[in-house]
């Protein structure tokens, strides 16, 4: 993600790790909240809790407290389809006057929270079972501070807009702010019951119950920027109205079911984060990119995101082709780094991005959006066969390719480089970001127009795709000129970038054309496109599993241990990626490497055992795997994360050799294997084409049988052994 040489400004703040407890999220539309493990928001220093809505902190403070102290905790987990935070408390001893006026554990107070359409909704109960009545306060403390997620992420700004005065009513407080963009953002806090009393400080509730009674209350946090809230539902419709969204978009699905419970707790959480962070848009379903830094559109994010769960949901990948074919650049601008036919790399809401406090409003600054972009319309077209669909974005596919080759190959080299146009941006702008991600043998940080090893591979996967879909769309001439310079620029590839003292490919050549000769997982994406030649290929497969360098335990370092500028607790420079591994397992597998592909499938599962509710996060530091520890998380990671979230499905891809051909319509398993904690794999409701197939895989002693247990006339079912 973004990360500049002025961390001050773009970076994420450190002095608190989100690691130090164990948060709970919960997202729907472009609202997300994060909570602490009793549900409220209690923000310190550089604290990413808060109610957000469109890359804003509508809430600061929500502190729920009872005669005064906070509740004991006794049990909170968000359900499973990530809809609904639920919480169980109790009192602790409760003393008045030198002695316990209420004893601990006679009272239980139970929260569930949800957001739907810019809403938080908190229903919350309390049960008296002392003996006797009691007479309690119920107290919710309140703030609003309207940050912008890059100053709760540690930016600081000179001049901030106008807190306004808060309407209070006897049921409902306003809280408002006018940034200096000109815009009014409100957040309406309404309760049901009325409180006994109500200030900008929040609210005041006074009770009391006799034995097994209970009393029950209602609460609405509406985010919204008019000048009057719309109509707000109520907690049941809400509950409802979001259970019926979530079935819908679960419809699309196959279903996927193993003989390990906890394999299908990873998958079933996977899905459910993937779910909840795709967010409707005006152009159609996108994978918001993660939670909290990256809670908007990532081109590269949402391309591989799409990619990973092609074959589970292909509607992902339809919604994100149209998102980026509707924001694809048109004309330069050195401000945002567009170019014509580039593909966007975020978008931005919020007072920095409108008043360019920030240069990420609607940003290009990324090299390998736009061939990602082409792959994924290719491998879109494979999956599905929806022709009408390509030739309503092939005029995009071909803007893509034409920036490939005037703008992308500005030296005209025969390969594609980045260079920031904007001083601003980013410096680096591949996958691996951080101003200090590319780098010489010697430390040494690469400068120039720089020409990244997997970006290359991207670019042949991306003319290969373009070829087969300008042959589907009659231009014959086209596609034999893409397919042409695919080739050419394979052979050239192995030549230029090829270590062989090494056995890996240089990670980048700098601006004077010298190769980066760094070991780096970066290699591995060189398999995952194709552009290795197979002995190169499989030379980097080992390389990347040499445990005494590349390979963690938990999966393969970004970069590896003998490199100068490794270290396991960086963002970029040795530490462990879920979707990059799985990424490269579909390298290994393509390359014929299953044993590769199987040991990375069981690290990260064996990863997903170790974190709460099996939600793997964006990275882990790359310290060695020690006996009975637990990978070490990286203190500011996002989780959930959109590419992180479909990475079971590629790592179970890679194994099973899962392809589709949509001319036939045939799916086809190329030598499928299944790790030892999986004797077996059924997947129903699996599309392909207009029909659909059940299918159960067994593991053998020797071999992985596949029974077809229903299926549609048209369909084809092959194995390849």
């Amino acid at each position: 993600m973004e990360n500049d040489e002025t961390v001050a400004a773009y970076g994420i703040g450190t002095m608190a790790s989100s690691i130090d407890d164990r948060n709970r999220i919960i997202k729907q539309g472009e609202c997300f909240a994060v909570f602490d493990r009793h549900a409220d928001i209690r923000c310190e220093i550089n604290c990413e809790q808060g109610l957000f809505h469109q890359g804003t902190r509508h809430l600061s403070c929500l502190a729920l407290r009872l005669n005064g102290v906070r509740p004991f905790l006794l049990n909170s987990s968000v359900v499973p389809q990530n809809t609904l935070l639920v919480v169980d408390m109790t009192n602790p001893d409760i003393r008045a006057g030198g002695r316990i006026q209420l004893r601990s554990g006679s009272i239980h107070l139970f929260r569930a929270k949800l957001l739907w359409d810019a809403t938080c909704y908190e229903y919350l109960r309390v049960t008296n079972h002392a003996r006797g009545a009691i007479d309690l306060t119920l107290a919710i403390e309140l703030a609003a501070d309207y940050a912008d997620v890059f100053e709760v992420r540690g930016l600081k700004r000179h001049r901030r807009g106008e807190a306004l005065e808060p309407l209070v009513e006897a049921d409902r407080m306003v809280y408002g702010y006018r940034g200096l963009d000109g815009i009014v953002r409100h957040t309406a806090v309404a309760f049901l019951p009325a409180p006994s009393s109500l200030s900008r400080e929040g609210a005041s509730f006074s009770l009391r119950l006799e034995p097994q009674a209970e009393w029950a209350l209602s609460i609405s946090i509406r985010c919204y920027k008019d000048e009057s809230p719309p109509q707000i539902a109520t907690f049941e419709a809400a509950v409802k109205a979001g259970a019926s969204a979530l079935a819908r978009a679960h419809g699309d699905d196959c279903g996927i079911e193993s003989s390990n419970g906890q394999f299908n707790d990873w998958l079933n959480r996977s899905q459910a984060d993937l779910h909840m962070l795709v967010t409707e848009t005006r152009h159609g379903p996108y994978p918001f990119a993660g939670i909290p830094w990256f809670c908007t559109p990532f081109g590269r994010d949402g391309l591989i995101t799409a990619m990973e769960c092609l074959w589970v949901n292909p509607g992902i990948a339809k919604g994100v082709l149209s998102f980026l074919s509707a924001t694809q650049a048109q004309v330069l601008d050195t401000r945002r780094e567009a170019e014509p036919g580039k593909i966007l790399h975020e978008s931005r809401d919020g007072e920095l991005a409108a008043l360019g406090e920030i240069p990420f409003g609607q940003y290009y600054g990324t090299v390998d959006a736009t061939p990602l972009f082409i792959m994924l319309a290719g491998d879109y077209f494979r999956r599905t066969g929806d022709r009408g669909f390509i030739a309503s974005i092939w005029r995009n596919v071909v803007a893509a390719i034409q920036w490939i080759d005037q703008y992308g190959d500005a030296d005209r080299d025969g390969f594609v480089e980045y260079e920031r146009h904007n001083p601003r941006g980013l410096i680096n702008q591949g996958w691996k970001d951080s101003d200090d991600a590319v780098f010489h043998a010697d430390g040494t940080l690469a400068s120039g127009h720089i020409a990244l090893c997997e970006v290359q591979g991207y670019v042949y996967a991306a003319k290969l795709a373009a070829a087969e879909l300008a042959e589907e769309l009659g231009e014959s001439a086209l596609a034999q000129t893409l397919a042409r310079q695919a080739d050419e620029l394979k052979t050239r590839f192995n030549q230029v970038f090829w270590c062989d003292d090494l056995s890996t490919f240089a990670l980048a050549l700098d601006g004077d054309k010298r190769p980066c000769r760094v070991r780096t997982s970066n290699a591995g994406h060189c398999l995952f496109s194709g552009i290795a030649c197979r002995e190169y290929g499989r030379r980097t497969a080992d390389t990347l599993l040499d445990p005494e360098t590349s390979f963690s335990g938990w999966g393969i370092r970004t970069v590896a241990a003998s490199e100068a500028r490794y270290n396991p607790m960086s963002y970029h420079n040795g530490s462990v990626w879920p979707h990059d591994n799985a990424m490269i397992a579909m390298g290994f597998a393509r390359y014929g490497l299953k044993a590769h592909a199987l040991r990375l499938l069981t690290a990260q599962f064996e990863s997903s055992l170790q974190v709460d509710l099996h939600r793997l996060p964006e990275l882990f530091c790359g310290f060695r795997r020690r006996p009975d520890e637990s990978p070490t998380i990286y203190p500011t990671a996002c989780s959930p994360q959109a590419w992180v979230s479909g990475a079971p499905f590629w790592l179970l891809q890679a194994c099973l050799g899962l392809t589709f051909r949509n001319s036939a319509p045939q799916l086809t398993f190329v030598h499928p294997v299944l790790p030892d904690f999986l004797d077996r794999v059924a997947i129903t409701g699996l599309r392909v084409g207009t029909g659909f197939v059940d299918i159960l895989l067994e593991r053998h002693a020797e071999h992985v049988g596949i029974n077809v247990l229903r299926k549609d006339p048209d369909v084809e079912v092959a194995m390849i052994v």
